[in-house]
């Protein structure tokens, strides 16, 4: 055997360099960084082609400073960097940032500085898309005025920009100054958090500047097409500005959260939505009002608001209406019936939506492709069925429609190119889920059944059972109080590639359903649960410290984002975590929040690689450390516990 590994490294050595080169330049970093790690021949050419590759997306892990640096040598041909920020702050500004780059993406930047941007304007003056999110949000972490005027002035080709952060503590009076100073190829804009007054005030022509009568006000974001804000009030007077200053809008996404119930004056109205599409190029339209902080709805907009807003929105092709608690059927059928180019209906919190609404949806012209219908208590297995007259659907969310049972899925089993489905505290039982085989279960990318308590081991293996399940990424299975260590040994025997499971709140989950996953073949050559990225066991009843065991390396190599019960042993988590830094241990609740890049755009294919046995990036990047330590560590941990016990 070592002869023959002998073999091949010295044959490696005789191929020429340039077509190692060629060939590792067709993978993403963290193939690269795999490959590296195989034999000095690929370590060496992978040394080299850091310092020429036009892409460098990194987001699987949040990597140090001391690790980033190598990965990011001088490089004068970088165009496209994508990185998690979690573990950096200023001192790692000099290696990000490039004066070649055109894309820039930078997630979870609470520890930087407003430097942050300032710097970005000073050296990336070439930039067309910037990402930015949670900059400055640690405590002691401030962002300036004029840290924002040097990114808008410095960054003259800019096309589009997201923003997440709360920019509604800069100062008002010279607001729209500051932003006079972004260039008019900005055609994109999602801001992370602003007070409705200040777009009000920023978009208004008579508004915002202080100046003489023979000033001429300079244009401010001309040439806006897509429009992103969480704001604290969505109110008539926001939306009429935006409508009529923003001539090119053709993508507007507005949501609000009240801490207090909105007065009149800064609530939206019937009369707001009448402004709505004001140029008519409007084509996508998302407004929320989020439950987050208080029950609170738009109890200002009836039937009558809707009936206005769709004379304007014939050509509409995207529509999300969340919080609309007095418009009836009547308002979401003249929707339907107005706009015969949609194809995404999203509703949250429809109150007085009914069945109704889709009773006559296959005389229509409409194709519908995405539909969610979250929070509408009122719908039934009737709504579903004619739902499903659009064979086309892909995407169908009816979490928390409670009176939707297994006739709804009788009727989604006719569904062939579904990929998303999302049935959360749905009335469906065993029989129920034994629809969606053997059509529907093998086009699913994602399928969640938390909350669906009927649900027990039985119809759970029979979904899986005896099947080719090759598509299946994503699976929740959180809050089912009869799901047992049966029901996942089932889910193992299949072989599913399944990136992320959520099993939380199972009381009957045990140490057995660990080792299962653990031990997982997804073929023949892999082993160790090698294709899980996420794993959520929190506050599953049969746990103990005997799963630590199987958290542990080789097991689960691919592993990023863990949830457990943090009182199981403190120590042990502890343990784990330090054994494992590329590893997010989460112990108190929380539960994985998306990227904005996921939010905003799904086209990065994050997850589509192919994974090999062992991750080889984490060996890749930690050679040459030591790594005993921390297995010693966590051992010390197990036998602590057992002593306490």
């Amino acid at each position: 055997m070592p002869s023959s590994s002998d073999g091949g490294v010295g044959s490696l050595d005789l191929l020429p360099s340039a077509l190692l080169a060629t060939i590792m330049t067709k993978l993403d970093v963290s193939s690269i960084c795999s490959v590296a790690s195989t034999c000095r021949t690929f370590r060496a050419c992978a040394s080299h082609i850091l310092t020429f590759i036009p892409t460098f997306h990194l987001l699987e892990i949040a990597p140090s400073v001391d690790l980033l640096r190598p990965l990011l040598p001088p490089n004068s041909h970088l165009r496209s960097l994508k990185a998690d920020c979690g573990r950096l702050d200023d001192s790692a500004i000099e290696i990000l940032l490039r004066p070649s780059l055109q894309e820039l993406c930078l997630f979870n930047c609470s520890d930087f500085s407003g430097k942050l941007l300032s710097e970005i304007g000073f050296i990336c003056k070439d930039l067309r898309s910037l990402c930015l999110g949670s900059v400055a949000e640690k405590r002691g972490r401030a962002i300036d005025t004029s840290d924002l005027e040097e990114l808008l002035s410095g960054c003259t080709r800019l096309e589009a920009l997201v923003l997440m952060v709360d920019l509604s503590l800069f100062p008002r009076h010279n607001f729209p100054r500051v932003w006079a100073l972004a260039t008019e190829k900005l055609t994109s804009l999602a801001i992370g958090y602003i007070s409705s007054v200040m777009v009000t005030e920023l978009l208004s022509p008579n508004m915002g500047f202080h100046q003489s009568p023979n000033q001429i006000q300079p244009s401010i974001l001309p040439s806006i097409q897509k429009l992103c804000l969480s704001v604290d009030y969505i109110t008539d007077a926001m939306v009429s500005t935006i409508s009529k200053a923003l001539v090119s809008l053709t993508h507007l996404d507005l949501r609000d959260a009240p801490l207090i119930e909105p007065s009149v004056t800064y609530d939206l109205t019937n009369s707001g939505l009448q402004q709505i599409n004001h140029h008519g190029k409007l084509k996508h339209l998302s407004l929320v009002r989020s439950q987050e902080f208080l029950f609170t709805y738009f109890k200002r907009v009836n039937d009558l608001g809707l009936l206005l807003m769709a004379d304007k929105c014939a050509n509409m092709e995207s529509i999300y209406l969340g919080g609309f608690c007095r418009v009836t059927d009547t308002g979401f059928k003249t929707i339907l019936h107005s706009c015969s180019k949609l194809y995404k209906l999203r509703v949250s919190h429809g109150t007085q939506l009914t069945d109704l609404v889709f009773l006559d949806i296959s005389a229509t012209s409409l194709s519908l492709l995405h539909v969610s219908l979250r929070w509408c208590n009122l719908i039934t297995n009737c709504a579903v069925a004619n739902l499903a007259s659009n064979k086309d659907l892909k995407v169908l969310d009816l979490r928390h429609c409670r009176n939707l049972g297994d006739e709804a899925l009788r009727a989604i089993r006719t569904l062939p190119q579904l990929k998303i489905l999302l049935l959360d505290g749905s009335d469906i039982s065993d029989a129920g889920l034994a629809y969606l085989r053997p059509r529907v279960i093998q086009s699913l990318v994602s399928l969640s059944v938390r909350g669906c308590k009927k649900l027990t081991d039985k119809g759970i293996s029979a979904l899986f059972d005896g099947s080719s399940i090759k598509e299946l990424r994503d699976l929740d299975l959180s809050n089912l109080p009869y799901l047992s260590d049966n029901g996942v040994l089932a889910l193992a025997k299949s072989r599913i590639p399944i990136l992320e499971l959520r099993m939380r709140q199972c009381p009957l989950i045990g140490d057995t359903s660990i080792m299962a996953l653990a031990s997982m073949q997804v073929d023949e050559e892999r082993w160790h649960g090698n294709s899980l990225r996420l794993l959520d066991l929190f506050n599953c009843g049969g746990i103990t410290q005997l799963s630590f065991r199987w958290l542990k390396k080789p097991y689960f190599p691919r592993l990023r984002w863990l949830g457990v019960t943090g009182c199981l042993n403190r120590d042990m988590v502890d343990a784990l975590a330090r054994s494992r830094p590329f590893l997010h241990v989460a112990c108190h609740g929380e539960e994985r929040e998306e990227l904005w890049s996921e939010q905003w755009d799904n086209s990065d294919g994050l997850y589509m690689h192919d994974y090999d046995e062992v991750d080889e990036l984490e060996q890749w990047l930690l050679e040459g450390g030591d790594g005993e330590s921390d297995d010693e560590e966590m051992e010390d941990a197990e036998v602590n516990a057992e002593l306490m016990q």
